[in-house]
């Protein structure tokens, strides 16, 4: 004789509803996200810089000198970094000095006789210049050449490892999303374009404090102040419009795809902490294509290659802004927030 007690499909369905229902529901899916983000965070970071390695070295080579030694050392650096280099060639070094300005390369070779010199431009990318400086002795004293490295575009002194324009970046796409989820929070009632407005403010008051500590308090870097300001102003704003975008296509999920674009592929992409060439090829592709990686770029001209501005890291920035903006504003009935 069977002693199972027979099933109640109406009490396991009225037990379903009653969770649907309650704040169980939602609690649980956040664990399920959040132990999901903190892996994919680490991987991302973990992916993109625990193990640098070139891709596409763009370095000048100028066409003067000893035509053979010369070819024996671009070999011979091909070599040490694994076939990476990018050679372009330039008939006077001042046709490569002024690519080194405008971030085209990454170094410029010289070979005469048995003397060869490297230059390179620490401010255009700490890793990669630290990369080609360790190889070139190496290969001179295979080949039998004589090799001078020196930096023609240091870093300051107050930041000598090229980090803190990835920091005050950094900091300013967060605190742009953050600020944008607070409004929602404290301030649901804002009409949209008060809205709008006031992440503009925070971005304008928070791109000067980001600017006036590491600058005027810390003496960190010395910054163009008023281009620096405006660039984390803008990257703050475009962040918090971003979220605002999400927050009106996806109610209170909005946090997971601003986390994905922002921090988990936009801040590991950026070229801030690992320069782009050694950044795995994904990364490197679709890093200057987001906010953060624009931001960076933006930041890092503006600071050591100022005359040589690009305008793409702008329309990037302006771009997701203006999307951002539209979609937020066309479908504005749908935020959480509003009166």
């Amino acid at each position: 004789m069977s002693t199972k007690m027979p099933r109640d499909p109406r009490g396991v369905r009225e037990l379903w509803s009653a969770f649907v229902n309650s704040p169980f529901l939602p609690a649980t899916v956040l664990v399920f996200i959040l132990a999901a983000a903190a892996g994919l965070f680490a991987g991302s970071y973990t992916y993109a810089m625990a193990r640098p390695a070139p891709h596409r070295i763009p370095v000048a080579v100028v066409g003067t000198g000893d035509a053979v030694k010369r070819a024996a050392f671009v070999a011979g650096m091909d070599g040490a970094l694994d076939a990476a280099l990018d050679l372009r060639e330039f008939s006077t070094y001042a046709g490569a000095a002024r690519a080194v300005e405008e971030q085209r390369v990454f170094g410029v070779v010289r070979v005469y006789g048995d003397r060869a010199w490297l230059d390179v431009a620490g401010a255009a990318g700490a890793s990669v210049a630290q990369l080609l400086a360790e190889a070139a002795p190496r290969v001179g004293a295979r080949i039998g050449v004589a090799v001078t490295v020196r930096d023609v575009k240091p870093l300051q002194r107050g930041d000598p490892r090229g980090l803190a324009l990835f920091y005050i970046s950094l900091a300013a796409v967060i605190i742009g999303f953050v600020g944008a989820i607070q409004l929602s929070v404290h301030a649901r009632g804002l009409k949209p374009l008060e809205r709008i407005g006031f992440t503009a403010a925070y971005a304008l008051a928070g791109g000067f404090a980001i600017a006036a500590v590491v600058d005027w308090l810390l003496g960190a870097l010395s910054l163009p102040f008023v281009e620096s300001w405006l660039i984390l102003a803008l990257t703050m704003f475009t962040s918090g419009m971003v979220f605002t975008m999400f927050n009106t296509l996806m109610g209170r999920w909005a946090m997971v795809p601003t986390w994905g674009v922002m921090v988990l592929i936009g801040n590991p992409s950026s070229g801030g902490a690992v320069s782009w060439p050694l950044l795995p090829s994904p990364f490197g592709t679709i890093g200057r294509w987001l906010p953060p990686g624009a931001s960076v770029n933006a930041q890092h001209t503006a600071v050591y290659f100022g005359g040589h501005q690009h305008p793409l890291p702008f329309l990037v920035l302006a771009g997701w802004a203006a999307v951002s903006c539209a979609v937020f504003w066309t479908w504005r009935h749908r935020h959480p927030g509003g009166r």
